[in-house]
């Protein structure tokens, strides 16, 4: 380890000892500045299309440090990641050396992952490319909010897409009559039918236990706005021609074969905040949901959604130079390796645990989950590596989010291994964060819950007059 900031952390994940946890580099970097005592400050601001504007601000190494130039802009540019894709924006404001501000333009134009960046949240997101602009005056913070879901009256039906199974619920008056999880492969279906198809029969299925259906809500991974897919890796097997004439438009076209009734779709990381809000009857929540992939959401502390993007799967958590490598943007250090699917079965190997190559993840899964219900402590290890990682992601999170309620859920998260998961999170927190520590509060729902609680919060979204 050559990196000048890396911090050794107190607890090391057994089966990924050379975890880098971001938290501690990025504090390790701001202390190294500031000792100089001749730290610059950034100023940074993202804008989004509808105007909502959100502020950043950290310090830089002076420019007579060794390898500042180098240093300063890897700090940053990982900050940007993160920003950029829990905050959202096209438009990046940058207040400090102008230098800094020419690296991050060529970043996103010629950098095979800044250019991800660009065209997934900037073109396809925001419609526009990712901007940066140089200025000495950051344009004024704006943010808009809007209170979620929470309509429990009348028949509802609500459901839940991920990446290896679609989860339904039936709903009257907000007692649960009825749920479902059925296995599906959508991620590389080329044919946007398959994916019609599979949430019809979903559908027609809760609705065979409701004597009428006055409103649908659905979860999905992915970024919607009226309804409408903006991106979501659930469709990433679907042609861009096939995306534009087919998925963009998918739920309206099902909400027309559900003549007069209200059908709300919005992302998956909202909803599993919402689900915590609800039931914990608690705001200032941050959701968290181990799946397929990570989803995230956020309650703010009047209980409301912000236009926040949450998407925690693509922040940057291990900055080590040799991290995992997130098979979709082709970056390194992604949270979705390490609380995911992905993350069981990247820790196989190393725990011992033979699986066939050609085993599907969520195969892999309940093998592992079979395992840890034989008290095998090849299995265990796996859990506790994802909750070690899993704590110093909170406290990384806390930088950007002011949350007081962490909810932990997903398929991951199924059975003694999501206990484990909670435990070493804890730990960590406990020995490195202790003022997180006292003051966070983990929140585990019981399994059906864990399993089936997006699906049924889903379905107090529409508002039904």
């Amino acid at each position: 380890m050559s990196n000048p900031f890396f911090v050794q952390p107190k607890i090391v994940p057994k089966l990924d000892p050379h975890f880098l946890p971001a938290v501690l580099e990025q504090r390790a970097f701001r202390e190294m500045a500031r000792s100089t005592g001749a730290e610059a400050t950034l100023g940074l601001a993202l804008e989004q299309a509808d105007g909502s504007v959100f502020h950043h601000e950290t310090v830089l190494l002076p420019a007579a440090y060794p390898k500042a130039k180098e240093e300063n802009f890897r700090q940053v540019e990982r900050m940007v990641k993160f920003l950029l894709w829990a905050r959202g924006g096209f438009r990046i404001y940058v207040d400090g050396p102008a230098g800094m501000v020419e690296e991050l333009k060529n970043y996103y134009r010629v950098s095979p992952t800044g250019k991800f960046d660009s065209e997934i949240i900037g073109e396809r997101i925001y419609g526009h490319p990712i901007e940066v602009v140089h200025t000495a005056e950051l344009p004024a913070e704006k943010s808009v909010t809007a209170p979620l879901g929470r309509h429990w009256n009348g028949c509802r039906i609500g459901f839940d897409l991920g990446g290896s199974d679609r989860k339904v619920a039936a709903v009257i008056d907000g007692k649960c009559v009825f749920s479902e999880e059925i296995v599906w492969d959508p991620y590389f279906q080329p044919d946007p039918q398959y994916h019609f198809d599979g949430v019809m029969d979903s559908l027609r299925r809760a609705a065979a236990h409701l004597p009428r259906v006055d409103g649908i809500g659905g979860s999905a991974a992915g970024v919607y706005v009226n309804n409408r897919v903006k991106v979501a890796s659930l469709f990433r097997g679907v042609s861009k021609d096939l995306f534009d004439s087919r998925v963009k438009d998918m739920f309206l076209d099902l909400r027309k074969e559900w003549i007069g009734v209200p059908f709300d779709v919005v992302n998956d990381g909202d909803v599993t905040a919402l689900a915590a809000s609800m039931s914990l009857d608690v705001n200032s929540v941050l959701g968290v949901a181990m799946g397929t992939s990570t989803a995230a959401g956020y309650v703010n502390q009047e209980g409301n959604i912000t236009s926040w993007l949450n998407e925690l799967a693509f922040t940057p958590e291990d900055y080590r130079s040799d991290g995992p490598v997130d098979e979709w943007s082709g970056d390194r250090g992604c949270g979705v390796q390490f609380f995911s699917q992905q993350a069981v079965g990247r820790l196989l190997v190393p725990a011992g645990i033979e699986c066939p190559v050609e085993m599907p993840l969520p195969e892999k899964l309940k093998h592992v989950q079979g395992l840890m219900e034989r008290c095998d402590d090849r299995a265990r290890k796996i859990y506790e590596s994802i909750g070690v990682c899993f704590g110093y992601a909170i406290a990384h999170y806390s930088e950007f989010y002011e949350f007081d309620h962490v909810l932990v859920l997903g398929r991951v998260t199924s059975g003694e291994g999501g206990d484990v998961i909670i435990e070493q999170a804890r730990r960590v927190l406990e020995v490195e964060f202790p003022e997180l520590g006292e003051r966070l509060r983990f929140h585990v729902p019981d399994e059906k819950d864990k399993r089936h609680g997006q699906a049924v919060a889903a379905a107090s979204l529409p508002v039904i007059n």
